[in-house]
């Protein structure tokens, strides 16, 4: 039941299915596996390794227990244990393509590109269908292309990796909105609507509420990892990354076709204090049941497609901060082209470069119009500024969150790897601070064509065209 569940992206049932097996069998190892695999999926990297180290406790020939800890090691840039889980897998199963992609992530991130190319060239012929292992294994090609300065071969790579993923997952979302028209959507439903319905009524926090209360939204791939652990290192600071914490609002007011949203959000412009109180509650409910202390003295929600809910932010929390990353468009939309996600709502946006390039415009006239409409107090956090002038930059961010800055902001890797990161942007934010602009510029010929999309940004937002 779970495996049936997962394959139709139930992952919180999935999960469900294997902890009530569990119960009954606690020695059953493939349930323990299962779980493994459905948190992993999910980015629940910490509570994936438990159950992946107790498969294979229970079942230490178990090839799949190991593979699964070295994913998870290699994606976290562990490189020595994802090299030793990998190995012990591929010791009983040679050809075992998970624990492949491991190893060859490993050698990768250890400075052996050649090594991982070996691999995933006698993994890639053997996968002749689309699935995640081969879709990996083109996303890791790719990087290791783009290490060799090989740009054709990595667009070729990165472009096969996104092939396979929607191949995957495409068919699963017929018959409701695609990411991109949920945006459009929005911005059509919070056009019509006047400025006077979103003006401040009342802020009754209930009692297990944050003492400070922070949005920060932006982009996939746009810093907002990065910034959430620099938050995250400083005393008093509790913080989620991409979690549904507006679930109930959510499936009461924006669900549907895109009539049916722009309705909900009329609807939820007019609600009165009681029920907005109620909305509340329930926000505060979902963030104190992810593990966040009650009446944290800070509290940052990390989600860099929040904007998309900045209408409910700016009525049930019109005294929260709002942090907004800004990076240069063609480093966004490139990196989210390049980067194998986890399937969500929105990464099936990122599999071409003018579908990426349209969403991002979408989302970005959506920030604009409620940044505009919405009486929402927000800083704007530059990814290039804050990367080259990081003390100038992290004061005055913590300046208007109400923080106090100390030194302890510069551990922010060690922050990351204490608190694990589920984001794919893992591997980067463990390795420290570091100049990650203009990477797209190796890939500019194949970003021409989408430049008409993204210039309007790329003038507004100050960057060189």
């Amino acid at each position: 039941m779970a495996i049936h569940y997962r394959n139709q992206d139930r992952n919180r049932e999935a999960v469900l299915a294997c902890d009530e097996a569990i119960r009954h069998y606690p020695d059953y190892a493939d349930a323990w596996l299962e779980r493994g695999a459905i948190l992993a999926a999910g980015g629940s990297s910490a509570m994936a390794r438990e159950s992946f180290a107790k498969a294979a406790q229970l079942a230490p020939h178990n090839p799949s227990a190991h593979a699964g800890l070295a994913s998870l090691a290699a994606r976290e840039g562990d490189a020595e244990t994802a090299r030793e889980h990998a190995q012990r897998a591929l010791a009983i199963d040679p050809t075992h393509a998970v624990a492949t992609n491991a190893l060859a992530g490993a050698e990768l991130r250890s400075g052996a590109p050649e090594k991982a190319r070996a691999l995933l060239e006698t993994l890639i012929p053997r996968l002749n269908y689309p699935s995640l292992e081969r879709s990996f294994a083109h996303s890791q090609m790719g990087d290791v292309c783009h290490h060799k300065s090989d740009h054709a071969g990595a667009f070729r790579h990165f472009s096969a990796s996104n092939a396979d993923f929607a191949a995957i997952y495409e068919n699963r979302t017929t018959g409701n909105l695609d990411n991109r028209a949920f945006v459009e959507a929005l911005l059509t439903g919070l056009a019509p609507i006047h400025e006077g319905a979103w003006q401040k009524t009342n802020d009754d926090q209930p009692a297990h509420a944050a003492q400070r209360h922070v949005f920060l939204i932006g982009y996939p791939r746009s810093g907002t990892t990065l910034v959430e652990n620099i938050l995250a290192s400083l005393p008093g600071v509790a913080a989620l990354e991409e979690r549904p914490t507006l679930y109930d609002a959510d499936i009461e007011f924006i669900v549907g076709n895109a009539s049916q949203i722009a309705e909900g959000l009329k609807r939820f412009s007019e609600l009165d204090a009681s029920d907005l109180a109620q909305y509340r509650k329930a926000y505060w409910d979902k963030v104190v049941a992810s593990v966040v202390p009650a009446g944290s003295p800070c509290f940052v929600d990390m989600d860099p497609l929040k904007a998309t809910r900045l209408p409910f932010i700016a009525r049930l929390f019109p005294d929260a901060r709002i942090l907004v990353m800004r990076r240069d468009p063609r480093d966004v939309v490139w990196s989210c082209f390049r980067t194998n996600f986890a399937m969500s709502s929105g990464t099936l946006e990122y599999t071409s470069l003018e579908r990426t390039a349209l969403h991002y415009d979408a989302l970005m006239r959506l920030t604009e119009l409620a940044l505009q409409r919405l009486p929402v107090n927000a800083h704007f956090v530059h990814y290039h500024r804050l990367v080259q002038d990081f003390e100038t930059e992290t004061k005055a961010m913590c300046s208007f969150v109400g923080l106090e800055w100390s030194e302890a902001v510069r551990d922010f890797d060690r922050t990351a790897t204490k608190r694990g990161v589920s984001t794919a942007s893992v591997a980067q934010v463990n390795r420290g601070l570091y100049d990650g602009t203009r990477q797209w510029e190796p890939y500019a010929q194949y970003l021409e064509p989408v430049l008409p999309i993204l210039e309007p940004w790329l003038v507004k937002f100050g960057y060189e065209i």
